[in-house]
């Protein structure tokens, strides 16, 4: 027999009547979950936090007590579902928190469940985001010298870590903040000052540059 509000896992999978994924497990809600003998026949529950129908899987948030960290994630698979319940929907005002040790949600995730859920994002905010990906993306890629040797493009990583304005120049050359050059194989004794200064004070600025470069190369790990 199963339990009113909740439903078994072949009805889930049959479809229960063309429901998709998130309207069997809203969002937001506070649900316990009785996973099928075969996965354990264990009782899960927690905030769903959302759902993803490609795998067909449901993930809860449930707060933790006498911890540093805010809240538990757990991945569910809908299909390991012998039963469902919701113990308390989205914006449902009122009630009690569970006392320890029972079902249902703490008085943090009544609090948690209590604040409105974010706006979805809108078509240019995923542009925008797609557009600084790709742009990352093609950045990092001009950091990619296929003509260096394994060491050169090590170096060159370890270098723009540290630096962050470092580029390849004449094949395999490496330039770190435009004052710096290091040649093949690499090493610290391989670096050498492009502009050396004309002020006193340019001087020392360009050494302490060549100095780092080299503690940098010099440096294992």
């Amino acid at each position: 027999m199963v339990a009113e509000g909740s439903t078994t896992a072949a009805a889930a999978t049959a479809g229960d009547g063309g429901k998709a994924l998130h309207e069997l497990y809203p969002v937001n809600s506070f649900m316990e979950l009785t996973l099928s003998a075969e996965s354990g026949g264990e009782n899960v529950s927690g905030i769903v936090h959302c759902t993803d129908e490609i795998s067909n899987t449901v993930v809860l948030r449930s707060s933790l007590v006498y911890t540093t960290l805010s809240s538990q994630i757990r991945f569910v698979s809908a299909a390991a579902v012998a039963e469902r319940k919701v113990l308390r929907k989205s914006g449902e005002e009122g009630g009690e928190a569970a006392a320890e040790g029972e079902a249902g949600p703490t008085a943090a995730d009544l609090e948690e469940m209590a604040r409105p859920l974010p706006p979805p994002p809108t078509k240019k905010s995923l542009e925008d985001r797609e557009k600084r990906a790709l742009k990352t993306a093609m950045e990092h890629m001009k950091h990619i010298n296929d003509s260096a040797t394994p060491l050169g493009q090590a170096t060159f990583d370890k270098l723009l870590k540290a630096c962050n304005s470092v580029e390849w120049v004449d094949g395999t050359a490496i330039v770190v903040l435009g004052e710096v050059r290091v040649d093949e194989p690499y090493g610290p004794e391989d670096c050498v000052l492009i502009r050396p200064g004309k002020t006193e004070r340019e001087r020392n600025l360009a050494m302490d540059s060549l100095n780092r470069v080299k503690k940098i190369i010099a440096h294992k790990g």
